[in-house]
């Protein structure tokens, strides 16, 4: 038996540019155990519901994380109008799936060519973010903003979207699809992608179900858990929604569930743009949460489902808003498929969650 060794991984790495801190385990090669340590920032963004009241806080909802913001903006406001008893128009429930959707495009894109970097394909990691940045566009031709598009307000949406430009959109979206197939061909087929994948930090459907994995990380280990499937605002409206799944259970699995994922988002923009309703996008919100009401609302962000909670207090200032995201329910699984796997296959493990500590440590 080989002498074991403490080894830090992070909080500066140059595969994961998050302050993401592992003590790594070795016994030789092999990585006996992994101990995550978060807590590296803190930057009190719930307590700062006692300073903004509930409409200004939806921009500090959505600088939770960049990648994430359309989501989190999306998200808080689902909450609060449930804790006001809300309902906004049908035009601005399908809006917000249709930027929702391209922001997971963006999100999985993104993501899948910070995967081919860690394991040392450049070109595939240019060509998906050269997509990624046509994805940015789109944003940018609709809301007029590329990352952080503060497009969502209780109540409904900032702006319109003309049917003109939805078109567009539509077009664009199309004309991505059709270009992202050669970079799943590669991430798919290529022998060399395989060999750093296949069999790499695998983690069993009932482990998945114990540890509370989400999104493509459990979907992967073949767990039934998209939040999407509740048919929750807008995506009540699709005429079929199936969850992608897959029951490799590795590294291969979880990247092969994400290309899917995106195939997915292009088809249900799609059908909301082909049936979108004319009217209003958003309604007048008055008042404030009543004193000791609570809500709680839940949605399916790319990195899984995100868990969001209001209380108020007869104020326009929340008590509490509390906001539980993919990555900490993730970081158990990860720890575990880390457990027994390669020194070498580490950064790659770390990757197949897809760790957003931005929006782990708020």
């Amino acid at each position: 038996m080989g002498k074991k060794t403490i080894i830090p991984f992070g909080p500066q790495h140059p595969v994961l540019p998050e302050p993401l801190h592992l003590d790594l385990v070795v016994e030789d090669e092999k990585v006996v155990e992994a101990v995550p340590q978060i807590g590296f920032v803190h930057r009190g963004l719930e307590k700062l519901t006692e300073t903004h009241d509930y409409n200004q806080f939806i921009y500090i909802a959505e600088r939770i994380c960049g990648i994430c913001a359309f989501g989190h903006s999306m998200g808080y406001a689902e909450t609060i109008e449930s804790l006001m008893h809300v309902e906004i128009p049908p035009r601005a429930q399908y809006l917000r799936v249709i930027l929702h959707e391209l922001s997971r495009m963006h999100s999985h894109i993104l993501w899948l060519g910070l995967a081919a970097d860690a394991f040392g394909y450049e070109s595939l990691f240019m060509h998906c973010w050269r997509l990624r940045e046509r994805i940015l566009d789109i944003f940018e031709m609709t809301t007029g903003g590329r990352v952080i598009l503060s497009a969502v307000v209780v109540g409904g949406m900032v702006r319109d979207i003309s049917n003109e430009m939805l078109a567009d959109v539509r077009t664009r979206v199309q004309s991505i699809h059709d270009e992202y197939q050669q970079i799943c061909n590669t991430f798919l087929n290529d022998s060399s992608v395989q060999s750093r994948l296949v069999g790499v930090g695998v983690i069993e459907h009932d482990d998945a179900v114990s540890l509370g994995m989400v999104g493509p990380f459990a979907r992967a280990s073949n767990v039934n858990n998209d939040v999407r499937s509740l048919g929750n605002g807008g995506y009540g409206q699709l005429s079929d929604f199936q969850p992608t799944l897959d029951s490799g259970c590795d590294c291969y699995a979880r990247v092969k569930v994400r290309l899917q994922e995106v195939s997915q988002s292009a088809r249900i923009i799609d059908e909301m743009i082909s049936h979108i309703p004319d009217g209003d996008i958003s309604v007048k919100v008055k008042g404030s949460p009543e004193a000791g009401a609570q809500a709680a609302n839940t949605l399916e962000q790319p990195r899984g489902e995100c868990y969001y909670y209001a209380l108020g207090n007869g104020t326009k200032y929340l008590d509490r808003m509390r906001m539980r995201t993919p990555t900490s329910q993730n970081l158990a699984g990860m720890a575990q498929a880390l457990a027994g796997c390669d020194l070498a296959d580490v950064n790659m493990i770390v990757l197949t969650i897809d760790p957003c500590i931005s929006c782990t440590e708020r």
